[in-house]
């Protein structure tokens, strides 16, 4: 079972992720008091920047004194359940080897994008890609938004993919007039929204029905003649777009690996989170908040290791992205808190757009610099740049070099929610699990377990944790990121082992901080100011 399970790894070499803006426009509707939301938690005190607000008359949102003038933009903080099981999960050998699987997969995948990126010889033909309308994107520019004021919380929720096999993060998002829920994994290494549509005529299993485009209201294909198609690439061979047709649609496909894609058409729709208004702390009632014209694709053509997902929700540096197409509503930044995988189905955690001054006057809150601008072969990932390690208060002796971004794409970190582990390039993966084997004497080598290594039998011994080294990470700047023992060391049940949950990676590719070693850090992505921020948080009480 464990050869076959480590020959699974190695033939599954190749997969990636999704996200950022456009205008869009929110409004506000009244809720059934009595339905049930699937979605939890948002503040958004004194909101100017919503494209055409309505509400109706029972809402009790202020107005600025000055119309004219706008009140800064306030954060929205969506409530992130973690897993729908009702107790504690450890992780287990399976599942464990799963997510490497798909880790290893998105790894290649990943780089192979940055090649092709660097080398512009990508599998397909790529449009001419507007690069004015894609500046105006990134910088969040748009339609001037009706300025509008009103207070509030805005609800969602973002789960852990455990349970449904997988290591990713999951969040709850209503899609479609009526709005229809959907499962997508939260990604912050891609910038393309996508779902499972109707008719789908290759697509993976996943909970719950398909999106049905006719079944909705607010559907609409984009036009292979509007600029926005050129933010996509098409099938290959791309089908001919014939002049005297306005309503002809935008295709698209994206590429995650080898066997992983999806390919369908591009468009707009309305996203929807649910809104609770509050005076003085008193909840008083509760409403929709419509997101229009959302560029997404839907997938009639899909394949991949995707575990019960409904599709992908990007929050990259790209314009696509969900991210940067709330921009102009929020702001150039965001930010989660992930909950420890382990806690169970009454823990949530956060996502955040907008400024947090909350986290801005965390005392422990650090700051790095994000590589951006020619320094980054890819503008969609967050990249940052590692100088060191440090285990056990020892900085170790690996090359400075080996962090480095190469003028032809290859090495760099990024920081990414859609990959589980935590993954440096050789050498300094070898030396840094040296060095853990060289401090760690107290318990039994496991040599026999597959991947991960070093494990440790640490059966009997209730507090293990403090016999294991510290680990941090100080980046160029002078930045440093400490972790507690349980995001880089993982349990394993039933077999009491406990494993170093960090794996290498060719000299060639990527770096990558993973969403194991985020747990209980808030972590927050400042595009505005090129930075992102880190502070250990109890993410349940945030």
């Amino acid at each position: 079972m464990v050869f076959n399970s480590f020959l699974f790894l190695l033939l599954f070499f190749n997969l990636e992720s999704a996200f950022r803006a456009l205008p869009v426009h929110a409004h506000v509707q009244n809720l059934n008091p009595n339905a049930s939301s699937l979605l939890a938690g948002i503040e958004i005190p004194n909101l100017s920047t919503f494209n055409g607000v309505s509400s109706s008359q029972d809402c009790d949102f202020t107005s600025p004194e000055k119309p004219e003038e706008l009140t800064e933009p306030q954060p929205v903080k969506l409530q992130l359940k973690h897993r729908s099981s009702g107790q504690p999960t450890m992780p287990r050998k399976e599942s464990l080897l799963e997510s490497a699987a798909s880790d290893f997969t998105r790894i290649h995948t990943l780089h192979k994008r940055i090649l092709e990126k660097k080398t512009r010889k990508t599998l397909q033909k790529p449009k001419k890609t507007d690069h004015k309308l894609a500046g105006k994107l990134k910088s969040g520019e748009a339609e001037s938004p009706v300025p509008e004021t009103f207070a509030g919380k805005l609800m969602g929720t973002l789960k852990s993919g455990v349970t449904l096999g997988s290591g990713e993060y999951f969040m709850d998002v209503f899609v479609g007039t009526p709005p229809k829920h959907f499962s997508l994994i939260l990604d912050t290494g891609s910038d393309l929204n996508w779902i499972q549509c109707k008719p789908c005529y290759d697509c993976f299993e996943q909970t719950g029905p398909h999106y049905d485009p006719t079944q909705s209201s607010s559907y609409r294909n984009i036009s292979c003649h509007d600029p926005r198609c050129s933010l996509v690439t098409s099938p290959d061979p791309a089908p001919r777009c014939k002049p005297e047709s306005e309503s002809q649609s935008c295709p698209y496909f994206y590429w995650y690996g080898d066997s992983s894609n999806t390919t369908g058409d591009f468009a707009t729709e309305t996203f929807t989170v649910n809104l609770t208004t509050n005076v003085d702390g008193h909840k008083l009632n509760h409403r929709e908040v419509k997101v229009e014209n959302v560029m997404f694709g839907c997938g009639h053509w899909n394949r991949g290791l995707f575990h019960g997902a409904a599709g992908l929700l990007g929050l990259g540096r790209g314009p696509l992205s969900f991210a940067s197409q709330l921009q102009s509503l929020y702001g150039h930044s965001f930010s989660y808190c992930l909950v420890d995988r382990n806690s169970n189905s009454s823990v949530s955690s956060k996502l955040i757009f907008g400024e947090d001054k909350g986290l801005l006057s965390q005392p422990e809150l650090n700051f790095t610099s994000l590589i951006g601008g020619k320094e980054a072969p890819v503008d969609v990932f967050y990249y940052v740049h590692i100088k060191s390690v440090i285990v056990a208060g020892e900085t170790l002796d690996i090359p400075e070099k080996t962090w480095d971004l190469s003028s032809d794409g290859f090495g760099g970190t990024i920081v990414d929610s859609g990959t589980t582990l935590s993954y440096f390039a050789d050498p300094a993966y070898n030396i840094i699990k040296k060095s853990f084997m060289e401090k760690i004497t107290r318990f039994a080598l496991v040599n026999d377990f597959p991947i991960l290594e070093p494990c440790y039998n640490v059966s009997g011994i209730p507090d293990y944790k403090k016999d294991l080294p510290s680990f941090g990470i100080v980046f160029n700047d002078g930045a440093v990121w400490n972790f507690p023992v349980e995001n880089y060391f993982i349990k394993l049940e039933p077999e009491e082992v406990v494993c170093l949950a960090v794996l290498g990676t060719p000299r060639s590719a990527l770096s990558i901080i993973g969403n194991y070693q985020q747990q209980n850090f808030h972590i927050m992505y400042d595009t505005k100011k090129s930075r992102l921020g880190f502070a250990p948080t109890r993410c349940a009480d945030v």
